[in-house]
């Protein structure tokens, strides 16, 4: 058999040759290093039989797929070690993740595993490393399988075969063996246990089995695992910089917000809070309008007859609450889009007309499954800030950069620098494959003609249109995807929407879908921790704090802070009879931009000494001159880092 290598030449094999043989025919050096070989995308096994004709890749160490291999694996090693240890315990799943891997386990009644167990059962994971244990597949038919699952007890690898068996019709399963462990797996893995040279377990928390709220609660262990002990370390600091960062921890400290199970994944504002998200509205509200957009604000429960025009009913509606009305079925929305076309539709319209944009920081009310509730990052009371465009063919591409120009302007303020993906069809769409042509078309054209570099996504568009994505990383490395806008041709088809043309006859519009931070609650969230807490004057809870040295400061504090309210500042006057050193340090835990100590000579002189967090003295100046000051570098929404003025 002959294979092509990566440089284009041919490699001349046995019948039947696997990976690990082409690596041991290029050299010896790229036999110890091997992983796993790729060919046509997909990884496999070394020891797989390779395909004659086809190019091969050996993956080592610096491979894009080597990190998802070793983790993989680890999450076999942690199986191994749970169950040496709980030889009661039945295993579910354990797959690689972004940034590790977890498993999910039942434990016998009464065990309760946490974060105290991880010395012991990181030690058992070592001694399988140490014994560089081979990763051995073996295919097994399928009542082979089942009758060896059930005699171990281990239910859900039974559950997951009958589905393979309902759902694919498979009459073979795959098993991988290493050291005392067998597990139901497709693969791939590495050569051996071995490989795995530097893991850590994270943490632990509560899964629904198939994430179906119904189904037991199983406990689920993450871990992470690298290629050596300083990746891993720096992997760790990471996550305890993450940590540290947690808007939840953040959220309860600096008083902005809370939740209660009275309702679950909706969070209730604190007054600090809301500040941070009336400044958010008043920067979108002001920069939609200085782009020609129409604030508008519509219902949020509808008839589901809505729902069903639209092709949310069937995708959707298993994440929508209903209820009925005067025997009349309900639903309240999950989605802006059909409601924005009620009002295109309101009247006949033109050309001339074209584009229509509306915007609205529009509520909407989605069902995620309770065990994927994760503060603010992921709810079911959300506010997006939402827009959506009603354009002729010809001005999609204009408008689609204007949508994007409008988010760069955005992320610019913040620090964000954004990535673009281009997302085309999935498998289950609406619309005719030629709409999806000239939709996919339309937002390749603008970016090309924008010049942004962009990677495409393959089958992650929306149900009704191809989408651009718009991600950024924030201050400690973590990526996110913000904005999002979408082209769509099956709404407006579903709707029957139409404008008259220049030639008297009726056109459909194209519809673009736009959403730039996502969701205010969200955006929120990922905010307070790429700022950790300590947010620019602008977005601050509380811009200033008034200190008075002594009681008898207090009368001249609370005229300042007047001043200063008036000013349009936000700020408090600290009254407490402490000392001024512990009130500074309050202010300091309060992350308050600035602090004003107010003493006898501040007093006589009608000055006020201002404090910057973290860095100090500024000098002292009048009230006026420190509220001109603030109030010009919150007008400008400038970083922390940006700040530099002293008396």
């Amino acid at each position: 058999m002959k294979v092509q290598l990566p440089d284009g030449s041919p490699l001349e094999l046995p019948e039947g040759a696997t990976g690990a043989d082409a690596a041991r025919a290029i050299g010896p050096g790229l036999a110890r290093a091997a992983l796993a070989v790729k060919q046509d995308g997909a990884v496999r096994d070394l020891a797989a039989p390779l395909e004659d004709g086809a190019p091969v890749n050996i993956v080592t160490a610096k491979s894009d797929e080597a990190l998802e291999l070793i983790r993989h694996d680890a999450a076999h090693l942690l199986a191994t070690a749970v169950l040496e240890i709980y030889p009661e315990a039945k295993v579910s799943i354990g797959p690689p993740i972004a940034d590790g891997f977890y498993y999910d386990f039942e434990f016998p009644e009464g065990v309760k595993v946490s974060d105290a167990d991880f010395d012991r059962i990181e030690q058992a994971m070592r001694e399988h490393v140490e014994a560089d244990e081979p990763f051995e597949r073996e295919d097994v038919s399928v009542a082979d399988a089942l009758e060896r699952f059930s005699s171990e007890r281990q239910d859900y690898k039974v559950e997951l075969i009958k589905d393979l068996v309902r759902e694919e019709g498979v009459e073979t399963v795959s098993l991988y063996h290493n050291g005392p462990f067998t597990d139901l797996c497709r693969g791939p893995h590495g050569p051996s246990t071995g490989r795995v040279k530097a893991f850590k377990l994270t943490s632990v928390a509560g899964a629904y089995w198939r994430g179906d709220e119904r189904r037991k609660m199983l406990t689920r262990i993450y871990g992470t695992a690298f290629f050596s002990k300083s990746d891993l370390d720096d992997h760790l600091e990471r996550l305890e910089q993450a940590r540290a960062r947690d808007h939840r921890k953040l959220g309860r400290e600096l008083d902005l917000f809370l939740f209660s199970e009275l309702s679950p994944g909706s969070p209730f504002w604190q007054p600090a809070g809301m500040a941070i998200l009336n400044q958010l509205t008043a920067l979108w509200r002001e920069e939609n309008a200085r782009r020609g957009y129409r604030e508008v604000k519509t219902p949020i429960l509808y008839d589901v007859e809505l729902w069903k025009q639209s092709g949310h009913w069937d995708k959707f509606r298993d994440n929508m609450y209903f209820t009925e009305i005067e025997d009349r079925p309900m639903g309240l929305k999950p989605m802006n889009c059909p409601a924005h076309i009620q009002l295109y539709r309101a009247e006949r319209r033109s050309y001339r007309d074209l584009p229509i944009r509306y915007s609205e920081a529009g509520l909407v009310h989605r069902h995620e499954p309770s065990g994927t509730l994760h503060g603010l990052l992921r709810v079911r009371h959300i506010t997006q800030d939402d827009a959506h465009i009603f354009c002729t063919q010809h001005q999609v591409e204009e408008e689609v950069i204007g949508c994007l120009d409008f988010g760069f302007f955005l992320y610019d303020l913040f620090g964000f620098e954004p990535r673009l993906r281009l997302s085309t069809r999935p498998e289950q769409r609406l619309g005719s494959d030629d709409l999806w042509d000239a939709a996919e078309r339309a937002l390749a054209g603008a970016l090309e003609r924008r010049g942004l570099p962009f990677e495409i996504d393959a089958g992650e568009g929306t149900f009704y249109g191809p989408k651009i994505d718009l991600h950024m990383t924030d201050s400690i490395g973590r990526s996110w995807q913000l904005g999002t806008v979408q082209l769509d041709y099956s709404m407006p088809e579903r709707f029957e929407l139409e404008y008259t043309g220049a030639d008297n006859a009726e056109h459909q519009p194209v519809m673009i879908h736009r959403a730039l931070l996502g969701s205010f609650e969200r955006f929120a969230g990922i905010l307070i921790e790429h700022y950790a807490g300590e947010f620019p004057l602008w977005l601050a809870p509380l811009q200033a704090l008034v200190l008075p040295i002594a009681d008898r400061h207090v009368p001249y504090a609370r005229r300042v802070g007047e001043s200063l309210l008036d000013a349009g500042l936000r700020v408090e006057v600290d009254e407490r009879s402490e000392s001024v050193g512990r009130k500074i340090r309050d202010g300091e835990l309060r992350k308050a931009p600035y602090m004003l100590v107010l003493g006898d000579q501040e007093e006589r002189d009608g000055l006020v000494a201002v404090r910057r967090h973290r860095e100090g003295d500024l000098g002292t100046m009048s009230a006026a001159e420190f509220g001109e000051r603030a109030l010009a570098e919150a007008r400008d929404r400038r970083a922390p880092g940006e700040v530099r003025w002293r008396a």
